[in-house]
């Protein structure tokens, strides 16, 4: 079976993105990949998950509106230009780019997740009472660092999805 990604629209509001994954937490369900993206009233919030088909049972059981979409998995070589070369020929054959979603496999058992928020020093407080920061500033994770990290993951296990 091809990839799916599931398309959640709620409304943009504390605690709803929670709520959709505790449903997922409850069942046992992994994210591969995750992407929110929000207006001021709507939040809409992409997912590649272990078992689309159980999500989408929940999901309408909760009577959240749900739309799959199927995703072409292509495997790039880890250097710049690589994306662009497969852009540049989709477009050159009239093919338009609707989202793009990076899978990367995890190293040990922790994932890192870029949360865009709109009180960072509220987050970072939270966040750092919580154990997800750390207190010491030599610990906080730059672009600079994501780079860095880039040539540690095999070539093999990085997937980009179009």
């Amino acid at each position: 079976m091809p990839v799916q990604e599931l398309s959640l629209q709620l409304p943009n509001r504390p605690g709803q993105m929670a709520e959709i994954l505790r449903h997922l937490a409850r069942e046992r369900i992994n994210i591969a990949a995750v992407s929110v993206d929000s207006t001021r009233t709507r939040g809409r919030i992409r997912l590649v998950v272990s078992d689309p088909d159980r999500v989408l049972q929940i999901m309408r059981q909760a009577r959240i509106p749900v739309e799959t979409r199927e995703l072409i998995t292509v495997a790039l070589e880890d250097r710049p230009g690589s994306l662009l070369q497969a852009l540049d020929l989709l477009a050159k054959h009239g093919v338009n780019i609707l989202s793009i979603t990076l899978l990367v496999t995890r190293e040990q058992s922790r994932a890192l997740v870029a949360l865009s928020v709109d009180n960072h020093p509220k987050a970072r407080r939270v966040l750092t009472e919580g154990g997800f920061l750390s207190q010491d500033p030599s610990h906080h994770i730059t672009n600079a660092d994501l780079l860095g990290v880039s040539p540690a993951i095999p070539s093999e296990s990085v997937g980009m999805l179009l």
